[in-house]
């Protein structure tokens, strides 16, 4: 600890501010360039790959966003504040979050990124506002922080990207076998489709519920979801058996399968199913339609009940609604498991950061 040295959080980074080119300028938008929200990377994974929406080149230009490296670190100001990840590829980014970047000689973006992570309690602390909703150039020079040398800081930061990129690696083993499920779907439900299964509606098949407030709820271990994904964890649950939720208010294409009891805000829907073996069928179902398109809302994207309950579709007999869910159930057992290693992985992790960060745990 003797050769660990005390600098503000400012002294050691490059903060780059972010922008929206005019949402009314439609040669702006939809080009090939990623723009992140924190919509985008709150998924308390390492790395973001990917956006919902896309600037063009002309964009780029005439608006104060800015083009981030592959490697550069995202952090969310306003809003959901606090929520931090690099990226993977260049991406713009909007003017509710800073992008990231470490002093070359003082530190590395890798050991920052965690340094960020650890040092979030600190900005909830000093962040601007009566509560904690904004994160400022000032809130980065108000932290002190102890910085090891850089040897000693690119070893935990190997150690901790090697928890991550397990952790990643399980993310993206899931991601192929819900393409495997997705593939099975479309095979059984849109290309082998009979003509005598019977046309219904999505209320045949669930109740579909509000979400509740989650604020008075203890912190426990059930997961709270939002449109955004998961908020926290709770002390009990909203509802136990297999269900999807579908968002009510917010990013409307972030439809969630959920087998363990789970609580959902007043920005979610859940599901009940009326049927035996039917919540994946209509999870892949959901996850088919453009939900986007169907937005309600003016200033915030809005789904309805009677939209969800009046969309249409052919049922087919029980037993196929059996054979399915056999024929899905191993893929899902399997997501299962891996996403079981993953939150082992992540209290590992999560366990060691700030010893690691204090120098109460070293590396030799």
């Amino acid at each position: 600890m003797s050769e660990w040295k005390e600098y503000r959080f400012s002294e050691i980074i490059e903060l780059i501010g972010g922008g929206t080119p005019k949402t009314s300028n439609p040669e702006y938008w939809n080009g090939e360039i990623p723009w992140l929200s924190v919509a985008d990377f709150n998924t308390s994974r390492k790395y973001v790959s990917r956006t919902e929406k896309l600037i063009s080149e002309k964009g780029l230009k005439e608006s104060s966003t800015k083009l981030l490296n592959s490697g550069d670190i995202i952090i969310s100001a306003r809003g959901t504040v606090g929520v931090v990840a690099m990226l993977d590829k260049p991406m713009t980014f909007n003017q509710s979050c800073y992008g990231i970047r470490a002093i070359e000689g003082l530190s590395t973006t890798d050991y920052v990124y965690y340094l960020l992570k650890n040092t979030i309690s600190g900005f909830h602390q000093i962040a601007h506002g009566g509560v904690f909703d904004t994160i400022t150039r000032d809130t980065f020079k108000e932290i002190e922080i102890l910085l090891p040398p850089l040897p000693e800081q690119k070893s935990i930061a190997s150690l901790l990207s090697s928890l991550d990129d397990k952790i990643d690696l399980l993310h993206r083993q899931n991601a192929t076998l819900e393409k495997m499920a997705e593939a099975l779907f479309r095979q059984w439900f849109v290309e082998e489709a009979k003509e005598d299964w019977e046309e219904g509606k999505l209320s045949d098949l669930v109740f579909v519920k509000y979400g509740k407030d989650h604020k008075k709820l203890l912190d426990g271990k059930i997961p709270v979801f939002g449109s955004g994904g998961l908020m926290r964890y709770a002390e009990k649950s909203l509802y136990d058996k297999e269900s999807v939720l579908i968002p009510r208010k917010g990013t409307l294409s972030n439809v969630m399968y959920q087998d363990e009891p789970f609580w959902t805000v007043d920005t979610m829907f859940y599901t009940e199913m009326k049927v035996p073996n039917i919540a994946k069928f209509v999870y892949h179902f959901l996850k088919e339609q453009d939900l986007v398109s169907m937005n309600v809302g003016s200033a915030v994207p809005s789904m309805t009940t009677e939209i969800l309950n009046n969309m249409t579709l052919d049922i087919p007999p029980k037993k196929v609604f059996e054979k399915f869910e056999g024929a899905v159930a191993p893929l899902y057992s399997k997501m299962k498991s891996n996403q079981t290693q993953i939150r082992t992985l992540t209290a590992l992790r999560d366990t060691l950061l700030p010893k690691l960060m204090s120098g109460d745990v070293t590396i030799n």
